[in-house]
């Protein structure tokens, strides 16, 4: 549980998590300490126990930490960053023990009691660890810090502040999503049991476009992005289109058919990221009569997740994959189908890549910084209207009505993907109404869903298909299935 705790807090700060040791990790003490010797982490983050409680496995931590002497990552002369995040109780013994191998600082426990998780504190430590020790290290930094006054922020975490903002001013959970050519990176701001908002941010080091493209297809596995292509490509094929990517990482698809299989990986990559998030992102604030242990315990195994699909109301995709796809509806596409994307929820995609910047912004002008962003940042790609719950049924049965100002404009259809254009620009108002029984568009079974929809952008994408999305047992009947859903919503197919 404080493992999590403590994971949570790093990479909320923009960390990336190398290893993480504990009592109960399985490991034999001389491997624990032969391991915090090889890695060389720029800080050691310290947790463990709750306020009052035992001090001993703490104790226990901290002489670990101090028999292994790891040598800083910067030179043996200078002062190893640990944090201590845990039991208040053992902070002065952890002190005595660690001084004489790094510099200590102690802030408040990032679980101080079983029910409650405070990460704001941890955050902000290894947030100016990181300027002091690591980035101080930077060519230029020196000089830099003459020309600012605000604060230097890891882009991480400025992208998080940023995402916030949005999340607050539009009232709703949202969900973002940097993809890079070696790291994902995945936000979500979404609200907790007592009605507050939660930034959680996690990365996925394996998970990538180009230098991480074969960790992807390794992971995923060649069937599973085999079955996003619409055309006959074989396995070996598309191994190769991968391999090669690998071999000259900065290059672009040059043809329709790379194309197809580079969005195909991306697929498998939020796929995969989202899925990573969701392990992470748990609710660990518990209503007040579920404060038991064994409560605790389910809850850090995934039973209380923070992400709720049906609850995501903004999904923002950022990363070359995404932000120059060929066409707007190929970037839709690719973040429907990563992530699963469920009711109804607004598409957007950083083509600038401005988040970290109005972020820092965002300190000193928040209203300022979000005008920036969606006037001149962030492009509107159209709403994913996705209803779940479906029970039985046949391909083609109408499971919801979608009204534009009223107007009856379409209908979504079990197992098939259609799409509409709004057209024009300005506001309009979007209602949708479940038909079969069981039908959930967000608000519940059954019921319909109202809302003020901005027009333009590649529309509204009607996504029958259910969730989790069932694909064809063959590969043919997988192949013809992509290219009707890519013929249907307007993307182009190689011959």
């Amino acid at each position: 549980v404080t493992t999590e705790s403590a994971q949570r807090a790093a990479l909320g700060a923009g960390a990336v998590v190398i290893d993480a040791v504990s009592g109960d990790d399985g490991r034999q003490d001389h491997e624990r300490i032969a391991r915090i010797r090889a890695v060389r982490p720029d800080i050691f983050l310290l947790c463990g126990g709750i306020d009052g409680g035992a001090v001993a496995q703490v104790v226990e931590l901290a002489e670990l930490l101090a028999a292994a002497a790891p040598r800083p990552r910067f030179g043996d002369t200078r002062s190893l960053p640990i944090l201590f995040a845990g039991n208040r109780d053992a902070a002065e013994e952890v002190k005595r023990l660690l001084a004489p191998i790094g510099q200590v600082a102690v802030v408040a426990n990032v679980r101080p009691t079983l029910d409650r998780e405070q990460l704001g504190p941890a955050r902000e430590a290894i947030h100016e660890f990181f300027l002091s020790h690591v980035m101080s290290h930077s060519p230029g930094y020196s000089t830099l810090m003459q020309w600012v006054d605000p604060p230097v922020m890891p882009t991480p975490l400025a992208v998080g502040v940023m995402i916030e903002h949005v999340a607050k001013q539009a009232q709703c959970d949202v969900l973002a999503v940097d993809i890079g050519g070696a790291t994902t990176d995945v936000f979500s701001v979404c609200r907790d049991v007592r009605g507050s908002f939660v930034l959680t941010r996690t990365v996925s080091a394996n998970l990538g476009m180009s230098y991480s493209i074969g960790n992807v297809l390794l992971e995923a596995g060649i069937e599973q992005i085999v079955r996003w292509i619409p055309i006959p490509l074989g396995s070996d094929a598309i191994r190769n289109r991968i391999r090669n990517k690998m071999i000259r990482p900065t290059t672009i698809p040059q043809t329709l058919d790379d194309l197809h299989v580079e969005q195909a990986v991306c697929r498998e990559a939020l796929r995969l990221s989202l899925r990573h998030h969701k392990a992470l992102a748990l609710d660990v604030a518990l209503p007040q009569e579920e404060k038991g242990i064994q409560q605790v315990f389910a809850q850090s195994s995934g039973e209380r997740p923070l992400v709720d699909m049906l609850r995501i109301g903004i999904v923002i995709g950022s990363g070359g994959v995404l932000s120059h796809a060929p066409d707007r509806i190929e970037t839709a596409m690719m973040l429907i189908d990563g992530f699963e994307t469920e009711g109804v929820t607004r598409l957007m995609v950083d083509s600038v890549f401005m988040l970290p910047h109005l972020g820092v912004f965002s300190t000193r002008e928040p209203e300022g910084a979000l005008q920036i962003l969606y006037r001149d940042c962030l492009v509107h790609l159209g709403y994913s209207i996705c209803p779940v719950g479906y029970k039985g049924g046949k391909s083609g049965d109408v499971i919801a009505r979608v009204f534009v100002d009223g107007n009856d404009v379409g209908a979504v259809q079990y197992g098939a993907v259609s799409r509409i254009n709004l057209g024009g620009e300005g506001e309009c108002s979007l209602k949708v109404v479940p038909v079969g029984r069981g039908v959930n568009v967000g608000p519940g079974p059954n019921l319909p869903l109202e809302l003020t929809a901005v027009r333009g952008g590649v529309g509204l994408i009607l996504d029958g298909r259910g969730r989790p999305i069932k694909h064809q047992a063959t590969t043919e009947g997988r192949t013809a299935a992509q290219r009707e859903i890519a013929g249907s919503v307007g993307i182009r197919v190689a011959q």
